[in-house]
């Protein structure tokens, strides 16, 4: 199992992150693309020779860390594109190193995408050319982090949901809400933990929908100013009851295990493992849903390998591959044919890999911007930069 999955800490510079989304139309999702439709490709020649990847680490193997995992080598040798690969730790470092035009594809979860859209670090991308674009679950295709007014910006890789997880030992009854680390976190004072990133903001914006309907939320992402003001005063006091924010799943699950944290933000991942330790945890999506994430691959706007850049993008969603990455990464694949694939049979069930009803209870994380993605007119929303800076006034 790869220790690792989305370190997301706000970064020293948020400027050069792409975060100026103010003339964003977002009326089915998105920002306007500097990247016109016309230029869309109609074919996929030969590959150029080479292709330069960035990823979340685990997301382009090429067998140097484990040689039972490369998916890089198998695709070198059927395309000829000769792969680099560069890794990141952040959302805000991937849009950062995008910006520089120096990478042909990336692994962008919702936080970022709409950033490296409206950045025009991007290129709409015509899926049709892709054969396993139409084995995609419908779920993940045509949404707010990926399609901007009908256009298609990449190729859906995995996906899961932020749940909550506790020690079935230690926290009595067993919690069915989000209340547990909010209004009756104080129950558990100096052991509730939740996951470090300004895209927590929007967990709190969820239990406030459900909680305070005279907020007037409707859409976790799409936070005016007062409704941004009051999930920061939640989580303010949520702070006071904080053990440890967490980033890296690995102390996690080691929290969970000595018992030092006994209820809080989680992954799947964190559950599998922990339980495969000894500890007595269980994971839930709690009876208001949960936030998620769901990763696409996009291509450099400016790419000079787009024959290959292509060519990857099918080739992390084949079904081999998507099964591969899905297992050994800790996430439902998006292809559903990988669930033939997986070494453990019982993956795809474990990750809820296509049950769409349990997908329907997820809100994923899309990028915050200023044209209220909830389609409020005449309003204005607070922005990914907005949720930054309150995030750092958050944790202090």
């Amino acid at each position: 199992m790869q220790r690792i999955r989305r370190p997301l800490r706000v970064a020293a510079a948020l400027a050069a992150a792409g975060l100026a989304l103010a003339a964003c139309d977002t009326s089915t999702g998105g920002g306007e693309s500097s990247s016109p439709a016309a230029a869309i490709k109609t074919e996929i020649g030969a590959g150029e020779g080479q292709l330069s990847v960035l990823a979340w680490p685990g997301y382009a193997e090429d067998g140097s860390n484990n040689p039972d995992l490369n998916w890089v080598t198998p695709f070198e040798e059927a395309t000829g594109c000769q792969v680099t690969v560069t890794t990141f730790g952040t959302s805000d470092e991937a849009v950062t190193l995008m910006g520089s035009g120096q990478y042909d594809v990336v692994s962008a979860s919702g936080d970022a995408s709409l950033r490296l859209i409206t950045g025009g670090d991007v290129q709409p991308v015509n899926v049709d050319l892709l054969e396993n674009y139409g084995d995609i679950y419908p779920f993940l295709r045509d949404r707010q982090w990926n399609t901007v007014d009908g256009v298609h910006y990449g190729m859906p890789h995995g996906w899961g949901a932020n749940l909550l997880m506790y020690r079935a030992d230690l926290v009595e009854p067993a919690p069915a809400s989000w209340s547990a680390v909010f209004d009756d976190a104080a129950k558990h004072k100096g052991k509730v933990t939740a996951y470090d990133s300004p895209m927590y903001i929007a967990d709190a914006a969820l239990y406030l929908m459900k909680h305070r309907p005279e907020l007037g939320i409707t859409h976790p992402y799409a936070l005016d100013q007062a409704q941004l003001a009051a999930a920061v005063d939640l989580l303010k006091a949520q702070r006071e009851n904080i053990g440890q924010y967490w980033s890296d799943y690995a102390i996690a699950v080691q929290a969970f295990s000595s018992g030092s944290t006994v209820v809080g933000t989680s992954w799947q991942v964190i559950a599998n493992v922990a339980k495969s330790q000894g500890a007595d945890v269980e994971a839930i999506l709690p009876s208001e849903g949960g936030t998620g994430w769901s990763d696409t691959w996009m291509i450099g706007a400016g790419t000079e390998h787009p024959n290959c850049a292509y060519l990857w993008l099918d080739h992390i969603a084949s079904p081999e591959v998507n099964a591969q990455v899905a297992e050994s990464f800790g996430e439902a694949p998006a292809n559903p044919k990988a669930c033939e694939l997986t070494q453990d049979p019982n993956h795809c069930q474990s990750y809820h890999a296509g049950d769409e009803a349990y997908a329907e209870r997820i809100w994923f994380w899309t990028t915050p911007v200023k044209k209220c993605l909830d389609g409020r007119n005449n309003a204005e929303c607070t922005d990914y930069s907005a949720w930054a800076q309150a995030w750092a006034d958050i944790r202090g």
